[in-house]
């Protein structure tokens, strides 16, 4: 049933292809109006005063009016980057892309169309990542109509189509990315039926929302194009202008990476720590001052120098006028 219905679908689009509309010199034609009515006026004017109002040349004189108000209605301004599309009783006739004074059909149904770039600020909106955390999630979106045919005539409002298409998108790719890497590993340690069977990939990306960069980029701009293209829209630029988490839980996030930049800062203070203590025995071996150290007066020169470097408090000496054994 899918099938059939996307095949409809095709063949309707199909239907409305960009024809060319080549327009006549406006200026002409407005000479042409003008002139026919003011003619027209003459002949009213002089049917007045020399014939009566039953005369033909006063008919002559209105009808002439009635067809000069006709022509001057043909006449339109395209500014650069509009479009007129044009329909002549319900039928498709053509597109005028050039810019000027031009002058159409007046029975034509006209309506201009900007091929300007748009932006498009789509949220924030609430979606749930690829491992259900609630976050907030905002794009913009460039864009500008491409075939004004199509987008005149495929959807009733291309500027509504294009903003809730493009919410969609953001949703759809948000929700098939974690936030970041922490949060994707954590959830499959707790849960590791998110990595499916053995023979099927997991759900969740490698690229996340928040490191993905490029990728995140590509992919939203590639959701876009997909469901732009059948109404003719062009999307040039898609950018991520806000990513956070949800206000339920961003305090407990805040606290966890909090906690998580506090542990990775002592692993590094710890392991400094201990390269420290490692070089100053390696030096005192290569001076023979290793040899005046037995193991346990080693053991306590190496906890007291880990005491003073991890320590988050400068330490205070004490001298110890005995021996190690009294």
């Amino acid at each position: 049933m899918s099938t059939s219905t996307s095949a409809s679908a095709a063949g309707r689009r199909g239907a409305i292809a960009d024809k060319e509309l080549r327009a006549g010199g406006g200026y002409l034609m407005l000479a042409v109006g003008l002139g026919l009515m003011a003619f027209s006026a003459w002949l009213i004017v002089t049917s007045i005063h020399s014939f009566g109002l039953e005369s033909l040349r006063f008919g002559l004189g209105a009808l002439g009016v009635v067809v000069a108000f006709i022509l001057l209605k043909g006449l339109v301004v395209l500014q650069p980057n509009q479009s007129l599309v044009c329909l002549l009783f319900g039928e498709y006739v053509g597109t005028e892309h050039r810019a000027g004074f031009w002058w159409v059909n007046p029975f034509n149904t006209k309506r201009k169309v900007s091929r300007r770039l748009e932006t498009l600020e789509c949220g924030p909106l609430k979606v749930n990542d690829a491992i259900g955390n609630p976050i907030d999630i905002g794009a913009v979106v460039v864009w500008r109509v491409e075939d004004a045919a199509k987008a005149v005539l495929e959807v009733e409002s291309y500027g509504d189509y294009v903003k809730a298409q493009s919410e969609t998108a953001l949703r759809r790719m948000a929700s098939a990315h974690p936030y970041d890497h922490v949060e994707a590993e954590e959830a499959a340690k707790l849960d590791p039926g998110l990595a499916g069977p053995a023979d099927t990939p997991p759900p969740t990306s490698a690229v996340t929302l928040r490191d993905g960069g490029d990728a995140i980029i590509e992919s939203l701009l590639t959701e876009i194009r997909t469901r732009m293209e059948a109404i003719g829209i062009a999307v040039d630029e898609a950018r991520i202008s806000h990513l956070a988490y949800s206000s339920e839980i961003a305090g407990a996030m805040l606290r966890k990476q909090a906690a998580s930049a506090v542990v990775a800062a002592r692993r590094m203070v710890v392991k400094g720590a201990v390269s420290i203590v490692t070089d100053a025995l390696n030096e005192l071996d290569k001076k023979d001052f290793g040899e005046a150290l037995d193991a346990e007066r080693k053991a306590a020169m190496i906890s007291n120098l880990l005491v003073i470097l991890v320590g988050d408090r400068e330490a205070t000496p004490v001298i110890n006028t005995g021996t190690l054994y009294t």
